[in-house]
């Protein structure tokens, strides 16, 4: 099991702030920094210093990382057009020498986008367009050099693209996730290198997994996506930390528990992050929400990761 530290930016964080963790999850051998990418904080204070642009927050983790792996979970395809978005992450995936992850998917949050004058669509209309961007950003990254890149749809139309820049690696990985029964299994087998689950019930995570199985037999793909799981973190070394951590985010220890979050003592943690595994995910984004407290990183790296 690999372990991501997950972050949601927009409920309150600077670059500052995501560059400590991001220090703090390398440091600490973590696989991945991941971050959100959202515009509006969910919830009932301000959210100062403001909301950040994901893939600009990424550039910057690119350069001033070295190992550790960086992506979304999950942009929006409502937010960018996809050609100029293929050549920002491509530029970052490039700048971190291949280490960047593409997540995408087709957008939910509807007050983020009226509040910032995004058009957020039917729900039917943003499968659509998350289908046909996935079509264009992978078309662009596998054109070979020197040949372009055609496509026409109902929503996006490209005519003899050079396909540049290329990233560094041939393509990045692509995430797709989420619990939706037929369309988000069918892009996941045609298009994902990764499918995630994020903050489920351990119990009904299988299922979906077997979905994205079925869906990838169904098209005649040899081996489907690799499988992967979100859940909030919350570890303290005794029942005092663990409280005073559920506290600093507004949070329910036993409500967190009850839906799947990596909760409790190291040893209990460890017990449900082997759950997670059992259940089929090989890797565990875990949502870190309070990013002043890089204590709880570090007692993750130290008394949890090693056992895994």
């Amino acid at each position: 099991m690999r372990l991501v530290i997950f972050t949601e930016p927009q409920q309150g964080a600077g670059h500052d702030d995501l560059l400590r963790v991001a220090k703090a999850a390398e440091d600490g051998g973590f696989d991945g920094f991941f971050r959100s990418d959202h515009y509006v904080k969910m919830g009932d204070v301000s959210g100062l210093p403001g909301p950040s642009d994901a893939w600009i927050t990424l550039a910057a983790l690119a350069v001033q990382t070295s190992r550790i792996r960086l992506g979304t979970l999950v942009s929006s395809a409502t937010f960018r057009l996809p050609g100029p978005l293929a050549i920002a992450v491509a530029q970052v995936d490039a700048m971190s020498g291949g280490r960047v992850e593409f997540g995408l998917g087709g957008g939910w949050f509807e007050t983020e986008h009226q509040a910032y004058g995004i058009p957020f669509a039917p729900l039917g209309e943003r499968f659509d367009r998350l289908e046909e961007q996935l079509a264009v950003i992978t078309g662009l990254w596998n054109t070979p050099v020197g040949a372009t890149f055609d496509y026409d749809g109902k929503f996006y139309q490209l005519s003899d693209s050079p396909a540049l820049p290329k990233p560094a690696q041939t393509p990045p990985p692509v995430i797709i996730g989420g619990h939706g029964k037929k369309r988000t299994p069918a892009l996941a087998a045609r298009y994902a290198t990764e499918f995630n689950v994020p903050f489920s019930k351990i119990e009904d995570i299988p299922a979906q997994y077997d979905r994205v199985r079925a869906a990838s037999t169904a098209i005649g793909r040899a081996e489907p996506p690799a499988f992967s799981a979100a859940a909030i973190l919350c570890v303290g070394r005794n029942d005092t930390e663990l409280h005073r951590r559920a506290a600093a985010i507004g949070r329910d220890v036993d409500e967190m528990r009850e839906n799947g979050g990596i909760v409790g003592t190291p040893a209990e943690a460890l017990e449900t992050i082997n759950r997670y595994a059992e259940a089929g995910a090989s890797r565990l984004f875990l949502q870190v929400l309070d990013l002043a407290d890089t204590d709880h990183i570090d007692l993750v790296a130290a008394e949890v990761a090693p056992h895994l």
